[in-house]
């Protein structure tokens, strides 16, 4: 939540020096003395605009899926930055609650589904545990799934680039004349926070998104 506000307050600082350096132009502009000759004008061409943004590390891996019995919730998010706000709380409270009253073992990182990949998102999102509990409430079920051919995008990078990866399976599923056989699901291998509450860099935290094919 700290992170997202950080994120809107230096959004809004762009925009202002934005503004005034806008305004400070047309200003200029306004009082500029007007060249009368083409010899003596110098004429400035546009820079090319350069890519800065730094692509992600994406390793695919054709391999079999270990099983899995995950305990999982059904939810949506209105807009792409509420999902990871969204996952925190399943996983942190509403899942953990539910392990720990049943006495359940935590067998693997975090997983989830998505049904939509524009707004608005609903997915499900589970955690693998050692066993079915006794009885779940109504929001929550069990989803299980054995061994199966599955190929992997490998991704390290800024989370938002995570489509690239879902690209590079699906290309990789029509040059092998491979389809899926279940939904795809993403195990977020790595916590994307360290033990003090800080972002790690997204390019040291594995996240493997999985296409099972038949």
């Amino acid at each position: 939540m700290k992170n997202n506000k950080y994120r809107l307050l230096v959004l809004l600082a762009l925009l202002n020096i934005l503004f005034y350096a806008c305004n400070n132009k047309a200003e200029e502009d306004k009082v500029a003395p007007t060249v009368k000759s083409l010899d003596t004008a110098v004429v400035t061409q546009p820079q090319p605009v350069v890519e800065t943004k730094r692509p992600p590390i994406i390793n695919i891996t054709d391999t079999l899926s270990k099983k899995y019995l995950a305990l999982c919730i059904r939810d949506s998010a209105a807009t792409y930055e509420r999902i990871s706000l969204k996952l925190a709380v399943i996983y942190g409270v509403k899942l953990a609650a539910v392990i720990k009253k049943n006495n359940l073992k935590i067998t693997g990182p975090p997983m989830a589904w998505y049904k939509t990949h524009k707004a608005p998102y609903f997915f499900e999102a589970g955690m693998p545990v050692d066993k079915k509990p006794g009885k779940l409430p109504g929001n929550l079920f069990i989803k299980e799934a054995g061994v199966d051919s599955v190929v992997v995008a490998h991704f390290y990078g800024s989370y938002e680039l995570l489509p690239q990866a879902y690209e590079a399976l699906t290309d990789w599923m029509k040059d092998h004349k491979k389809t899926l056989k279940e939904k795809p699901f993403e195990i977020y291998v790595d916590d994307s926070m360290d033990k003090d509450g800080k972002l790690k860099d997204p390019y040291k935290v594995l996240t493997d998104v999985v296409f099972p094919w038949k």
